[in-house]
């Protein structure tokens, strides 16, 4: 990349690329050998380039402001998100993992010898890590905090243990992004599914006043059962959702298992996840939810009940969805609600993103988790079996990988989605 005087730049590329530039800052580019100009118009914080002697138009945004890779902590390293972490991070674009922390049982330990035979994965721990030395997420907090820009988190422990680790973390002014769940209703924490509230992050100044921090602050994702409903409840609200009634179906590795460690599942379904139907039903309000006087307040409204069972299922949470409209909409009204729904993560082209967020597919006997939970690398969320129904108004089958979407990936995303909104710098 060449910079000019003035702020002027210009590159040649041939794939997605992030532009090293500030907002308000005059900007050339050559695109596949061919010359851009900005055009003066400005929309929704982003720029339109025109092809010279051309009418086409390209949208590229300035909110990409980095060409920075981040040093990156796993904090939680040896769990099961913990190495999905590590298998998304391997060859991330932006970040770069120089930590990997876990219990005091695993510390002092290289990467290789912590897990030991508890490699949840049929892809091999990826080279880079295998010589590692595992630290102590809460003995080395200092040592730790000098290597990283920020840190992931996805630990096992007491919640209050969770909220004074990631507290801590924050105080020393490192950013935190957290699979747990112990701050996901701290009122001026972010709860965010990247493609939904992104507008969320702007409490994060409020909670650096509360915390005494510049820098550090925490973010969550919300749990993996939401990700099989809440995205597809979403672009219908505006057809004012009164009540939905969900039952997730939900798969093993959700509790941290395999098969192999699992048993008793095999043959059967366990009709109660502790915790799991109080999130599915509280946690979409906040979600929903406003940004006011530094806190998050919860929307009152739609009424959501669930059930949540564990199947036999590897990997990929279903939800079957039942739903009441104040205003019903046709079947092709929530069919082109959902097929053009896409969020900031999409206009951006994070690098986790996938193209086409919500799939709805045409057979009877879909989605299924073996067949569909890879879809958009396993970062979409599929939909079939659309029809009326004679209780409510409308149902349906949702289906989302639970530790892609559900957990290490959908936090892999709100850290892109952090990155490209400059909180990391």
């Amino acid at each position: 990349m060449e910079r000019k005087a003035k702020g002027y730049l210009r590159r040649s590329v041939n794939r997605p690329f992030t532009l090293g530039t500030r907002e308000n800052t005059r900007v050339t580019v050559t695109v596949r050998d061919e010359l851009f100009r900005v055009s003066p118009k400005r929309e929704n914080r982003y720029f339109c380039f025109s092809r010279r002697n051309s009418a086409s138009v390209f949208i590229f945004s300035l909110r990409r402001v980095f060409m920075k890779n981040y040093r990156v902590g796993v904090i939680g390293a040896t769990g099961m998100v913990g190495q999905r972490f590590l298998l998304l991070l391997a060859n991330h674009p932006w970040f770069t993992v120089t930590v990997l922390a876990a219990s005091a049982r695993s510390a002092g330990k290289t990467y290789t010898e912590a897990v030991g035979d508890k490699w949840a994965f049929e892809t091999p721990i990826p080279e880079q890590y295998t010589a590692m030395t595992v630290l102590n997420a809460e003995a080395d907090m200092d040592k730790i905090a000098s290597a990283v820009d920020f840190v992931f988190c996805a630990v096992n422990m007491d919640k209050a243990k969770i909220r004074a680790l990631e507290e801590t973390y924050a105080k020393m002014e490192i950013p935190v992004v957290s699979n747990n769940s112990a701050h996901r209703f701290t009122p001026d924490v972010p709860m965010v599914i990247p493609e939904i509230n992104d507008n969320h992050l702007e409490v994060i100044p409020a909670q650096r006043a509360r915390l005494g921090t510049k820098r550090g602050f925490i973010a969550v994702k919300s749990n993996c059962s939401l990700q099989s409903y809440v995205p597809l409840l979403h672009p219908l609200k505006k057809f004012g959702i009164q009540e939905a009634a969900v039952c997730t179906y939900q798969a093993i590795s959700g509790a941290g298992k395999t098969f192999t460690t699992m048993p008793e599942i095999l043959d059967n379904i366990i009709p109660y996840i502790g915790g799991e139907e109080e999130k599915s039903e509280k946690e979409p309000l906040k979600i929903w939810g406003e940004v006011q006087k530094g806190e998050i307040i919860s929307a009152s409204s739609p009424a959501i009940t669930a059930q949540c069972l564990r199947v036999p299922v590897s990997d990929g949470h279903t939800a079957a969805v039942f739903v009441r409209f104040e205003n019903k909409p046709s079947k092709q009204e929530i069919l082109t609600a959902w097929a053009e729904f896409k969020g900031v993560p999409q206009e951006l082209g994070l690098p986790s993103a996938p193209a086409q967020f919500l799939k709805y597919l045409e057979e009877d006997n879909r989605p299924q988790a073996k067949l569909d939970r890879m879809e958009g690398n396993g970062m979409s969320v599929t939909v079939g079996r659309l029809r009326e129904d004679h209780v409510y108004d409308y149902k349906f089958v949702g289906l989302s990988h639970n530790t892609l979407r559900g957990a290490a990936g959908g936090a892999v995303l709100l850290a892109e989605l952090l990155a490209a909104k400059g909180y990391f710098d």
